[in-house]
């Protein structure tokens, strides 16, 4: 049967890039730490958006959906499952909302995973949630043609449990040992939990949901202020080719972790970005603002300055960036601001011609004149 050591094989993992992308990612966990005592109130607001990006994203990767309206109402609570796709999308909010608020009192256990696959079925009249696959699966892909195949075929339903208990071992003794990069540990766990494939359905929203349990218990909880499960999604085709490569010669322990923990790093690493990059505008508008009103008050005798207002955060926003955007782009960077706003924002900054609107309707976006 498959074994497990993250430790030993966590030397094998540290080459150049490895270590560039653990190096960004230790970096910007410092800056994330300052940003967290400037803008808590900012980053509160960045919460309820992840959570409901992460609600949507990580289902639609499994083909679950509902609309924008009810799936908003549902991260809320605000209303209750009206089929078996909302089933689960509440069950996935209410796991995630656990992790959240109580990842430090949930230790990675055979009996936890158990527990958290439950509840992610609680909504449904499923039988299967909280309990181990009963019979064998595979896991399958399509192809450029749209055909379906087999892309790996998961360990015997019989050693399942033993396979779990096995990975949560060697977790445990890597994040122990010290000298065993924790990010390191997660990706390798997180990925031969997608390989065990250990239940009858919801294996992959499982996997998502301990990347970011075992993230937090390690400190870095970039994923409440910014969905990794939506930087997922969107680079889907990456991450199932990262699976697929990591894959060949799991079941004989031969299998290289390189290609998944890469993927998952770089991951993170984005989600970091994006962080720096809404909490760097917020600062760089306060700042412009502390500058101009220092300067005017000065020349009246007063003393101070005030914060940026959110029509000139929107109008710097386009100054700082190349690509157009779009009204959701720019509520996504902003959530603390309302789309009233936004919109009455833009019409301004149209009507002064500092931006130009491109396209129509679902395709509309707002690029400035230079």
């Amino acid at each position: 049967m498959r074994e497990f050591d993250y430790v030993t094989a966590s030397t094998s993992l540290l080459t150049p890039r490895t270590t560039s992308l653990l190096t960004a990612i230790h970096e910007a966990k410092g800056r994330h730490t300052v940003h967290a005592a400037i803008h808590p109130d900012f980053l509160k607001t960045l919460v309820a958006v992840a959570r409901i990006q992460s609600t949507d994203a990580s289902n639609r990767i499994e083909g679950i959906a509902t609309s924008d309206r009810r799936l908003n109402a549902l991260v809320e609570e605000k209303t209750t499952p009206r089929n078996r796709d909302e089933e689960e999308i509440a069950g996935y909010r209410d796991v995630l909302a656990t992790i959240h608020d109580s990842h430090d009192y949930i230790p990675p256990t055979p009996n936890v995973i158990l527990q958290l696959h439950r509840d992610l079925f609680r909504h449904t009249p499923l039988t299967f949630g909280g309990r181990f696959k009963d019979g064998d699966n595979v896991i399958i892909e399509r192809d450029a043609n749209g055909e379906r195949k087999v892309r790996f075929a998961p360990p015997s339903a019989l050693i399942t449990p033993e396979l779990v208990e096995g990975i949560c071992s060697a977790y445990s003794e890597a994040i122990r040992d010290g000298n065993t990069d924790p990010l390191l540990a997660v990706a390798m766990f997180v990925f031969d939990f997608t390989c065990i494939h250990p239940f009858n359905d919801g294996n992959g929203r499982m996997s998502r949901l301990l990347t970011l349990l075992l993230l937090y218990r390690n400190g870095y909880d970039v994923g409440k202020y910014i969905s990794i499960e939506h930087l997922i999604e969107r680079s889907k085709n990456t991450y199932y080719e990262a699976l697929a490569a990591s894959t060949v010669g799991w079941n004989d322990g031969t299998n290289d972790y390189a290609p998944f923990v890469n993927y998952l790093l770089g991951v993170i690493l984005a989600a970091y970005r994006d962080l720096d990059e809404r909490m760097d505008t917020l600062s760089a508008t306060t700042v412009d603002r502390h500058v101009a009103g220092h300067v005017a008050e000065n020349a009246a005798g007063g003393r101070g300055a005030r914060k940026a207002t959110k029509e000139e955060r929107i109008a710097s926003l386009f100054d700082r960036e190349l690509a157009p955007l779009s009204k959701a782009d720019i509520l996504a960077r902003m959530p603390d601001i309302s789309a009233t706003t936004v919109e009455r924002a833009l019409k301004t900054l149209q009507d002064d011609g500092r931006i130009e609107k491109i396209g129509a309707g679902r395709a509309t976006r707002y690029v400035a004149r230079r």
